[in-house]
């Protein structure tokens, strides 16, 4: 059995990112009427929820948990461009918009910057820019190929990009960064409750009608009469009725957190640049640094279900398979054990990127936060916020924005997701860049 360090793992419920706040918002009692209702109090719904109000619009945000506790505040923390489909597949699927994604990915991280900036949350940023990484020789000489360089992006070697040599190599896009996502989550939560939105946490949503008028959302113990809703419901999307089928799937993503590392041990990685490293494998594994002096690793190795259960905890058999991980990349790390581990759910959408788009006349959602969405999730919340007010569409809202309700069948299950860490595996053996 693969061991994770001398000492025992803590396993944490939610975020391993910053501890519970104490100062919960009251559940909903009662009834209550609004402008608009917002259901899911993460980054995308906290933003949304924000314009609205900054629009004039009387707001009542929702959320089961607390808000920014859920995906948004436990993710692995990059603020990135990234938009999540293989460019292969954008190019023969998205051909007529591929150039207004990037521009929509790229406007993100400039957002979600001066959001930070505007309203001065502490949450550790680094612009380190984000390294994403070849497994094979073979998908490295692709990049080389195909991906143009300039100031902004480097294509180059282990050595180059200043990242250990069993990454073989890779780009470096010099834009964004990371920073801890729950101080940001947190942070915003505190700006929102300071605003005219009336926040209600720890309240299940358990109904959401479209009347003909407006739209009536119900939970326990009250009921939500407003003009219009937003559902930026993530992974508990399926939960609701009124949500098309396909729209997500419930996938858990586990963070590994370490021992303290020195900066001499670091060097010794060959890891110089410190920039964050995510792999091009099926599914990807990320390394970063944080600023209490560990390194976060994650994903790897992603379970699926049917029904996202709330009371789940991180499996240990993946918490061992995310940290043999770390140590074939950092092989001179193999004495450093984890320390904590956490994870939650996430929802996927059938094509990896970011999804907008009416349900009803007065229902619309927004499905951003799916393994590539920090930036992205603020960003879409704000936009859709603005075009439900009366503004014109923003061209990038409609570069996400979806008009028909009918999905494919997504991709991701117990048996692709199995196959694709076992091909991942065979990739690692094949490129002789591992132990």
């Amino acid at each position: 059995m693969y061991e994770t360090g001398t000492a025992p793992v803590t396993y944490l419920p939610g975020s391993g990112w910053v501890d519970l706040p104490a100062d919960i918002a009251p559940a909903l009692a009662g009834s209550v009427s609004c402008d608009v209702v917002v259901v899911g109090g993460g980054m995308g719904g906290m933003a949304a929820a924000l314009r609205l109000a900054e629009l004039g619009q009387d707001v009542v945000l929702v959320e089961a948990e607390i808000c920014g506790w859920g995906a948004s505040g436990r993710n692995a923390g990059y603020v990135t461009q990234t938009l999540g489909s293989d460019p292969r597949i954008l190019k023969r699927f998205y051909a007529d918009r591929v150039r207004a994604l990037h521009r929509f990915a790229n406007n993100s991280v400039d957002f979600t910057e001066s959001l930070i900036a505007r309203h001065g949350i502490a949450c550790d940023y680094e612009q380190t820019g984000n390294v994403a990484t070849a497994t094979s020789l073979r998908a490295f000489r692709r990049m080389q190929r195909h991906i143009k360089p300039s100031p902004r992006v480097i294509v180059g070697d282990a050595d180059t990009l200043g990242i250990p040599e069993t990454f073989i190599g890779g780009i470096h896009i010099k834009l964004g960064g990371i920073l801890n996502p729950g101080k940001l989550a947190l942070g915003l939560r505190g700006v929102v409750r300071a605003s005219s939105v009336r926040v209600h946490e720890q309240t299940i949503v358990t109904n959401v009608q479209d009347t003909g008028s407006g739209v009536t959302v119900e939970t326990p113990a009250g009921q939500i009469r407003a003009r219009r809703a937003i559902l930026t419901t993530n992974a508990f999307t399926n939960e609701l009725s009124i949500a098309p089928r396909n729209l997500s799937t419930p996938v858990w993503v586990t963070a590994v957190e370490t021992e303290p590392v020195s900066e001499e041990q670091l060097d010794a990685t060959g890891w110089t640049s410190r920039a964050p490293i995510t792999t091009n494998h099926f599914v990807m594994q990320s390394f970063r640094t944080t600023a209490r002096g560990t390194l976060v690793t994650t994903t790897r190795s992603l379970q699926s279900a049917r029904r996202p259960r709330l009371d789940r905890m991180p499996d240990q058999s993946v918490v061992r398979d995310i940290m043999r991980g770390l140590h074939e990349r950092f092989p001179t790390l193999e004495g450093v054990g984890a320390t904590r581990a956490w994870g939650g759910w996430i929802g996927l959408t059938p094509s990896n990127m970011a999804t907008v788009g009416q349900l009803t006349p007065h229902i619309a959602y927004s499905m951003a936060c799916n393994g590539h969405g920090l930036p992205q999730a603020p960003y879409l919340g704000t936009l859709l916020a603005d075009h439900l007010a009366g503004n014109r569409m923003h061209d990038d809202l409609s570069a996400v924005w979806r008009e028909s309700q009918r999905f494919a069948p997504g991709v991701v299950n117990p048996v692709t997701l199995r196959l694709g860490w076992l091909a991942d595996r065979i990739t690692d053996r094949l490129s002789g860049a591992l132990r």
